[in-house]
């Protein structure tokens, strides 16, 4: 969310961001209608300031001549008109506040300067790691997985619906040794707190992180109790300082957590639906971290430094890749995604996305720090990335690690959790 501000004194920075998303068109009218509500709210804000020093005027006059015990019965009058006015007003200005604060919801975000501008083929590969296995050969995931006995398409649509997967065996196995060894790697090695949070949050949660109202029609709801199952730890996790203060000595802070996630994912119908490539309900650790403005960019490479550890300890080749401003999801100030190959797909799947927010959920979150005894308080900058998410980094390790004879062999850092060096 931005402040109120951005439509008087930052308008243009506003319109060049919408531009750099290319969204100029689905927007000018909104940022327009975004300023002449401003306009109204302050002007009506200013009606009722005179209006009530009018009213007080008239009820002091009112208490002078009661006093002296002269006639105010034309004042009194007066000043119930006064009141009927206020009334009005102030009605007025609930109406034009709700109408700018659902423009001001839905605006996206700032990117940062260095985001290039442009749809996702303006998207820059920044960094490369690993040397990914050759894809002649290497049967898919789920041709491997079924084989093994691990992943249970059919009998999850049958319980669920298309979308909903069943892991068996040592496939479960391997979901709970990843969990485990993410969140080893995260507490242990780089400080983050783990917290182990709802898989259902209210509506205010949604709308603190950004998924409300953009994007109620990708969300699982609880319509009669207003909840949503949780698309990502991310929005439980960056709630938990919702309307609190913090103190400066507190940041950066970093917390970890696991949690299933669930999107009905309403515009991606026929897109990469096989295997384990899209669904409805995965699992992922979640990092999350807040800081001060000036830790925020050295924040974001940290944070995303400690998801690609992750992948070079599972020895998964990936990359880095910087999206561009209209690839950029509506919350995000800038985003590195991290796409790790899957040599039996042929392509590189994402895996993590890292980005910082700036102050855009702080706002609507109402996340604060103190920078010192008395000062005035500051929105944090929040910052999240999937450290990792689950099917996906199960997908690249079966292809990547397949052998001839149809077992496949685990990367040295999962052992100790899976209590064996192969799969089947």
């Amino acid at each position: 969310m931005h402040d109120y501000r951005v439509l008087r004194d930052d308008v243009e920075l506003l319109r060049g961001a919408i531009e750099r998303r290319g969204k100029r068109d689905q927007y000018a009218s909104v940022i327009d209608r975004g300023i002449t509500l401003d306009a109204m709210r302050r002007a009506t804000i200013q009606a009722v300031e005179e209006k009530k020093a009018e009213r007080n005027q008239n009820s002091q006059e009112v208490a002078r001549r009661k006093r002296n015990k002269e006639d105010a019965e034309e004042l009194i009058a007066a000043g119930r008109t006064l009141g009927e006015e206020i009334a009005a007003l102030e009605y007025e200005l609930t109406r034009s506040q709700a109408d700018l604060d659902a423009i001001l919801l839905d605006l996206p975000n700032i990117t940062l300067d260095d985001v290039p501008a442009g749809d996702e083929s303006a998207n820059r590969i920044e960094k490369t790691w690993g040397t990914p296995r050759e894809s002649a050969g290497c049967r898919a995931h789920w041709d491997v997985a079924s084989q093994l006995g691990i992943l249970d398409l059919e009998r999850g649509a049958k319980v669920s619906g298309s979308g909903f997967i069943v892991m068996r065996g040592a496939g479960a196995r391997l979901t709970r040794a990843l969990m485990n060894f993410f969140i080893d790697v995260h507490t242990r090695e780089h400080g983050y707190e783990e917290v182990w949070v709802p898989a259902v949050v209210n509506r205010r949660s949604m709308v603190g992180t950004g998924q409300l109202p953009k994007f109620e029609e990708d969300m699982y709801g609880l319509r009669e109790e207003e909840l949503y199952l949780v698309p990502t730890a991310e929005v439980p996790v960056t709630n938990l300082y919702r309307d609190e203060i913090l103190t400066a000595s507190d940041l950066p802070r970093g917390f970890v957590a696991y949690t299933p996630c669930f999107r009905r994912e309403a515009g991606a119908a026929g897109k990469d639906t096989r295997g384990l490539l899209r669904l409805h309900q995965f699992d992922k650790v979640e990092i999350v971290r807040y800081c001060t403005p000036e830790q925020s960019a050295e924040e974001h490479e940290r944070l995303t430094r400690h998801a690609e550890t992750l992948l070079e300890r599972l020895g998964l080749p990936y990359r880095r890749v910087l999206l561009a401003a209209g690839d950029t999801g509506q919350s995000s100030a800038k985003t590195w995604d991290l796409e790790a190959w899957a040599p039996g797909v042929g392509k590189f799947l994402e895996v993590s996305s890292c980005s910082t927010f700036t102050d855009y959920q702080a706002r609507r979150a109402n996340i604060r720090y103190r920078p010192a005894a008395g000062e005035k308080p500051r929105f944090v900058h929040t910052l999240n990335g999937s450290g990792l998410a689950f099917p996906r980094v199960i997908a690249c390790l079966l292809e990547h690690y397949q052998q001839e004879d149809g077992t496949v062999r685990l990367p040295d850092c999962l052992h100790p959790y899976m209590g064996t060096a192969v799969l089947g």
